[in-house]
């Protein structure tokens, strides 16, 4: 059972407790309906936020009447567990602990205070700090919009975030959101779109002994194969923000027996574009006419907006300054795709920020400190307040 009650603990052994729990709630995607229940009724018990509900999306919302509102948001849902669930703590000297993590350890917060699990950086980190936020953040200088929302880590179609800006936009009204992907506590911004397609090759079923009789689909992948491997990624300079694409088979099928020669095969691409394109202009360079793999059948199976910086910003500026105080850190491109894509697509500045190692997410060794959170709650409230 889920137990976020607080009775009035420092920042500290709120955020160890925040943190156990929200990891401890099982919550892979399809599965985020009890985390989102005890968010809610945490929430709910609060008594200083309006609090609305959509799927098993969560958002909390102040009504101070401030002249600006800052929308923080947070995907809830893990990707599936990989031996990593249940989480534990863990010591510095841990077989499992990484060195990159363990050199973060404060010493103040006792041997075990590296919690490792599934989720732990992408991003119930993140989670666990607003949820603190949303208890400790009675008079900030902005209004201050919470999303907890399901279905991040799925097909784009489920996403609780996109469910509330078409249902609800007024829900999401903000002039400046961070999503709390990890960042190891620096901005991120913008970040690559991503498209992902089916390439079909059509062949002649035959029996394999008689092979001449048919057409091997599998055999005429490889000019797709071809193509794919001597493509060379770009790097591509946004607003001074470098942003790496890339372009990968991540799936191949073909064939219904072993004697017999195949008469489909559909190799699985996926390609991370910079955002100075636009999602046409991506599909364009892949699928079209004159396109990379023009000629091929293709099926587009999933397509997701990049998002331009926005870091031109009075807040995003301002946030990126003070981030920069605190831990020397400039603002850097996120490679991978986000949620600050639909808020750039509504007019709202937008940036990636959040705790946790980001080249640690949907890896089995998933793990954060307590202090790093730490930190992130700070920075968060000091900014915020």
């Amino acid at each position: 059972m889920i137990d976020f009650s607080l009775t009035s603990l420092g920042r500290r052994p709120a955020l160890k407790k925040l943190l156990w729990e929200v990891l401890s709630a099982y919550s892979v995607s399809d599965s985020e309906t009890e985390l989102a229940d005890a968010i809610e009724k945490y929430l709910r018990g609060l008594g200083h936020l309006e609090v609305l509900r959509h799927g098993d999306t969560v958002v909390a919302r102040t009504h101070l009447g401030r002249a600006q509102r800052v929308l923080l948001a947070g995907h809830i849902d893990t990707v599936p567990v990989i031996d990593n669930y249940p989480p534990r703590w863990i010591a510095a000297s841990d077989a499992d602990a990484l060195d990159s993590v363990a050199s973060g350890v404060d010493p103040a917060d006792g041997a075990a205070s590296i919690l490792w699990g599934r989720g732990a950086t992408d991003m119930k980190a993140s989670i666990a700090a607003f949820l603190r936020l949303a208890a400790a953040l009675t008079n900030p200088k902005y209004d201050v919009t919470y999303v907890f929302y399901d279905h991040e880590e799925v097909v784009a179609e489920k996403n609780g975030l996109r469910k509330v800006v078409k249902d609800h936009p007024e829900w999401a009204e903000a002039d400046f959101a961070i999503v709390g992907e990890p960042t190891s506590c620096g901005i991120e911004a913008g970040c690559n779109g991503s498209i992902r397609f089916d390439l079909i090759t059509h062949g002649v079923a035959a029996h394999s002994a008689r092979a001449w009789m048919g057409e091997n689909a599998i055999h005429k992948a490889a000019e797709i194969l071809r193509r794919l491997n001597e493509y060379e990624p770009q790097t591509v300079t946004v607003d001074d923000l470098d942003y790496r694409e890339g372009l990968n088979a991540t799936l191949i099928s073909g064939g219904k027996g072993t004697n017999i020669i195949p008469d489909e095969c559909r190799v699985h691409v996926n390609y991370r574009f910079a955002p100075d394109k636009t999602l046409e202009q991506a599909e364009e360079s892949m699928v079209g006419q004159t396109g990379l793999f023009a000629g091929f059948d293709f099926e587009m199976k999933d397509e997701s907006e990049p998002a331009r910086p926005g870091m031109k910003t009075p807040m995003a500026e301002s946030l990126a300054a003070f981030v920069e105080e605190k831990t020397g850190r400039k603002p850097l491109a996120k490679l991978g795709w986000t949620d600050v894509a639909r808020f750039s697509r509504l007019g709202i500045p937008a940036v990636n920020f959040g705790a946790g190692d980001p080249l640690l997410a949907h890896k089995h060794e998933e793990q954060v400190t307590l202090a790093e959170v730490v930190r992130y709650d700070e920075i968060l409230t000091q900014w915020l307040s």
